[in-house]
């Protein structure tokens, strides 16, 4: 099975950092993907079923949550691992990720290395 990570975040320059920082898993065969705005990433997730999001929650077209909400009403989705990334670190938005369905939530500005270190424990398990 082909494993990939999708990016689905609207600011260009972090989905750049993000292609960036994944792109040694390029190396073992996982296609990165990306989308720039809510609706285009849940498509994107429909059509290639990855075992990893990393989601941003505010963005045109459908935010975070709601691409959350789809996923993992879905039967054929839901087991997808989602993890926020986001800028919004209250503990309103955090509760609200979590209802949404999220597995996990990171705060902007994240760390590279944090952020490697969780897919390699994701892909490996």
């Amino acid at each position: 099975m082909n494993k990939k990570i999708i990016i689905i975040d609207d600011d260009i320059h972090i989905r750049s950092l993000l292609e960036q920082t994944l792109e040694e898993f390029e190396d073992e065969g996982i296609e990165i993907l990306s989308a720039g705005n809510g609706q285009e990433g849940l498509e994107l997730i429909k059509k290639t079923v990855p075992q990893i999001v990393f989601l941003d929650i505010m963005m045109p077209k459908m935010n975070g949550y709601q691409v959350c909400e789809q996923v993992k009403k879905d039967p054929n989705l839901k087991s997808i691992h989602i993890i926020l990334l986001t800028a919004k670190g209250q503990k309103i938005d955090k509760e609200q990720g979590e209802e949404s369905g999220a597995n996990e939530y990171m705060t902007k500005p994240f760390d590279p290395d944090l952020i490697v270190k969780r897919v390699k424990e994701l892909l490996n398990k």
